[in-house]
């Protein structure tokens, strides 16, 4: 795999490529980085230019200062294919890297030439209300000296993640405690994003991809699904909210087959 900056209208942002062909641009989950994506890149590399990227704020891009929004983060995607001279791509994201896909295909539609929208929330009205009145944070966590915020880091995420993967968790620690003082903002993001008003705007061929134990996202498959035209959905059988590094061969698989597919006439 090679690793590259591309300099973009808020800081640099580190992303990481392996093969040739049509650009398929990969964005993670919060509070990940390109990490979550390393198994799936050698499978969808033989096929594709496969290039994560760690959204603005994580791993090792560039961690603006103001306020973090789905709309900054879609910039930093946006930005990152004009470093690359790269004029249509694919992208495919994985719960807020899901939500920052749709906010990429709803900006520049014509630069999108499908979509991979892996575990995503369908964010509105309802969702804000629920979130407001009561919903708690998911990874939020005070700092304490003896170090017992890193086990609530676990615990917080502990019910979504296979007991017998302790590695999958480790690796999500790892990424949230390089942007522990802001970990719950990209979820915050998330929260704040009119989807409604946005996803009618995709233009794009749409795959919806969700674990069936992925609690946190599967009862949303059906609204995203009737929301943009054409859309289908595929349901990862035995994993959950980290599909992408516990099964990296069945999303990499589901987004080959999608992508090969003769699109609907």
């Amino acid at each position: 795999m090679h690793h590259g900056f591309a300099d973009t209208r808020h800081g640099q942002v580190h992303l990481v490529e392996e093969g040739a062909g049509a650009p398929v641009l990969l964005l993670h989950q919060t509070p990940r980085s390109v990490d979550e994506y390393r198994d799936v890149l050698p499978l969808l590399g033989r096929r594709v230019r496969a290039i994560a990227l760690d959204t603005l704020g994580y791993g090792l891009s560039a961690k603006p200062s103001g306020e973090w929004s789905i709309e900054l983060f879609a910039d930093g995607v946006v930005d990152v294919c004009d470093a690359l001279r790269l004029d249509r791509v694919t992208v495919v994201g994985h719960h807020t890297g899901a939500v920052v896909a749709t906010e990429v295909a709803a900006s520049v539609p014509d630069r999108v030439e499908a979509l991979v929208l892996s575990g995503m929330p369908y964010v509105d009205a309802r969702r804000r209300h629920q979130v407001a009145t009561g919903r708690p944070p998911i990874d939020a966590v005070t700092r304490a000296g003896d170090g017992s915020h890193l086990r609530a880091l676990w615990e917080n995420r502990a019910p979504y993640y296979p007991a017998d993967r302790p590695d999958l968790l480790e690796r999500l620690v790892r990424d949230a405690l390089a942007v522990i003082d802001r970990v719950e903002e990209g979820h915050e993001a998330v929260n704040r994003y009119r989807m409604e008003d946005r996803i009618g705007r995709v233009t794009a061929r749409t795959l919806v991809l969700c674990g069936e134990l992925d609690t946190f996202s599967l009862p949303d498959v059906e609204k995203i699904v009737a929301a943009i035209p054409g859309a289908v959905a595929e349901i990862l059988p035995g994993t959950g909210v980290p599909s992408v590094d516990h099964r990296p061969d069945l999303v990499a698989d589901a987004v080959l087959r999608f992508l090969e597919a003769a699109p609907a006439t």
